[in-house]
């Protein structure tokens, strides 16, 4: 959850409200948590620290920075999750922990980032958690041929970007960018295979700009995948009771053919 108490209001999780996104589940919240306690009691680890305690000593802001654990199968491909917030918050437990559960759950390994918001920080910290991973490949049990990158409304302008850019960041290409709501523009022709969903009522990233992005793409010769859900609004995480419930599992199966 946001920190500040400027990004959200509520005194339960069902009156829970966080700035910029719409139906949040109170269920898929305690169902969340509970995971994460019983996974911790049962003496796995499910939080990592992404960097040392020298770095985090030199700068402390780097602290809080790391990397939640929904661990799969032993030997499957790893996906990082990266929830939006404007670049003001982390709202991790709608846009990046719902849908690294459901990852988890299919038998892959997800990892949901907490980064440090703003645009260069976050894309440290998003560099820094892939390398991390692919460093700890063996300790962690996954595979990090193909990764997938996935993230909503800034989390998706960081999975985008980073697919593009991941060689200037010495890091290997993902194999999949899987992308919600967001009016990001930039690509490369070297760019993963990627996925993309949006609402039709989104006041703040157009359905229409993420259409033409995959539309360039595509005429690259990138494979991609777009839908627009009607009438839905910015920020639906997983969709769960409207038009775009089970859009996460076309986002693996398009992960699965182009990894």
């Amino acid at each position: 959850f946001p920190v500040n108490t400027g990004y959200w209001s509520g005194e339960t999780l069902g009156d829970l409200y966080l700035t910029w996104y719409n139906y949040i589940d109170p269920a898929k919240t305690v169902e969340i948590v509970n995971t994460l306690k019983s996974r911790a009691d049962a003496g796995q680890t499910v939080f990592y620290d992404i960097y040392t305690d020298a770095e985090k000593t030199a700068d402390p802001d780097k602290h809080n920075a790391g990397l939640f654990f929904f661990k799969g199968e032993k030997g499957q491909p790893f996906a990082i999750c990266n929830a939006g917030g404007g670049m003001a918050y982390v709202g991790a437990m709608h846009d990046s922990f719902p849908h690294a559960l459901g990852l988890s759950k299919k038998g892959y390994n997800a990892f949901a980032l907490i980064y440090r918001p703003g645009w260069n920080t976050a894309m440290e910290d998003l560099a820094r958690a892939i390398s991390f991973v692919i460093g700890h490949k063996d300790e962690l049990g996954v595979d990090p041929d193909g990764y997938s990158l996935w993230g909503g409304s800034a989390g998706a302008r960081m999975a985008a970007h980073l697919g593009s850019y991941a060689p200037d960041y010495g890091l290997p290409r993902a194999g999949a960018v899987i992308m919600q709501y967001t009016g990001h523009t930039d690509y490369t022709r070297n760019d993963p295979p990627t996925y993309a969903c949006c609402g039709t009522s989104d006041g703040i990233a157009s359905w229409r700009t993420m259409r033409s992005r995959l539309e360039a793409m595509s005429a690259a010769g990138i494979p991609t995948e777009f839908h627009a859900y009607e009438g839905l609004p910015h920020g639906f995480g997983l969709g769960t009771g409207t038009v775009a419930e089970g859009w996460i599992e076309d986002a693996l199966k398009f992960w699965d053919r182009n990894r």
